[in-house]
């Protein structure tokens, strides 16, 4: 019966802590981090200001857990992309869609992190938001220099190929935080990487595949 009664304590803990970081997650995307209260997150998650402070300490703590949730598997899909098997357009994609995949899942959050970084800091926690966006590049811009060393990718500027690649991975992202309604999904990403691909292909190569684009003439 204890062991039961423990069990029950524990999902109960964490369906509150769920709550907490759902209540703060709507309340910071419709008020603004500086306009939302821990009344209102507690109110909202139909629990009291101790059991927030016992789990978070304080509202800049709910905040903190709100934003490295969502980057700590960002990292880890990072480095995972650097022992993922497969040609470099391959990982690429798969980076990119699983880098789409995360946002949409904390799409919520990501407003947050939107209106913290391009807007007033509202007296939020600081995060090296700048930090993670560097490492994206990196990992990217190494990628697309292994495309080119395997011969996927024609000899050029690897940060301008860089930034056309994570130009079309912010295009989705942005697509689906202003309008939602006629946004790009997984499949267009795909899409329009290919498009990508085929352009910075070697000469004479449909994509980095290797398919020839060309027959007699220059034409296909």
């Amino acid at each position: 019966m204890a062991t039961a009664q423990g069990k029950k304590t524990r999902v109960s803990d964490v369906a509150a802590r769920e709550r907490l970081l759902k209540s703060a997650t709507e309340l910071f995307t419709r008020k603004g981090y500086a306009g939302a209260t821990v009344r209102e997150i507690v109110a909202a998650a139909g629990v009291t200001k101790p059991v927030l402070y016992y789990y978070f300490r304080s509202k800049e703590g709910i905040y903190l857990e709100l934003m490295r949730g969502g980057f700590s598997r960002f990292d880890s899909l990072l480095e995972e992309s650097l022992s993922v098997r497969g040609s470099a357009a391959e990982r690429l994609t798969r980076l990119c869609t699983q880098v789409f995949s995360l946002f949409l899942d904390h799409i919520d959050v990501a407003r947050v992190m939107y209106a913290i970084y391009y807007g007033p800091p509202q007296g939020a926690p600081f995060i090296d938001f700048d930090a993670y966006h560097r490492n994206l590049q990196d990992v990217v811009r190494g990628l697309v220099r292994e495309g080119i060393r395997k011969g996927e990718f024609g000899k050029g500027n690897v940060d301008d190929m860089m930034w056309a690649i994570l130009g079309a991975l912010n295009v989705a992202m942005e697509s689906r935080l202003c309008q939602p309604g006629d946004a790009v999904d997984k499949d267009g990403l795909g899409r329009v990487l290919k498009i990508i691909y085929r352009g910075i292909a070697p000469a004479g190569r449909r994509d980095p595949r290797g398919s020839d684009v060309r027959g007699k003439g220059g034409r296909k």
